[in-house]
């Protein structure tokens, strides 16, 4: 459940500052996206600016185990992306698998 939660709070985070960076964002996209930032302080102490740095972070804090966190980040997705997560965009649950990608326009060498 850590790599999913890792995901999930890595791709609200993107997906929030994009949103809110907007003229057109609304008031809910922009309070849903501090509250997820606010959140993040919280567990980790601060917001990385590396995604990849921030992954470990929230893998070592654990923010698979922090439900405020995980509800803050799916709200900026439903906000920032009403659409995508009415599909199941972002529910995604994978188990016992190898060299998987998660996400639009990714490429991938696997060499088993």
């Amino acid at each position: 459940m850590a790599i999913e939660a890792v995901e999930l709070v890595v791709t609200a985070l993107a997906a929030g500052a994009a949103a809110a960076a907007k003229e057109t964002a609304t008031d809910a996209v922009k309070k849903a996206y501090d509250g997820l930032k606010s959140g993040v302080r919280r567990l980790v102490g601060r917001l990385p600016d590396d995604p990849e740095e921030l992954a470990a972070e929230l893998a070592a804090a654990n923010v698979g185990d922090d439900t405020a966190v995980l509800e803050a980040a799916r709200a900026v997705l439903r906000e920032a992306d009403p659409d995508g997560t009415r599909a199941g965009k972002y529910h995604v649950t994978v188990t016992d698998s190898k060299g998987v990608q998660i996400g639009d326009g990714n490429t991938m060498n696997l060499e088993f």
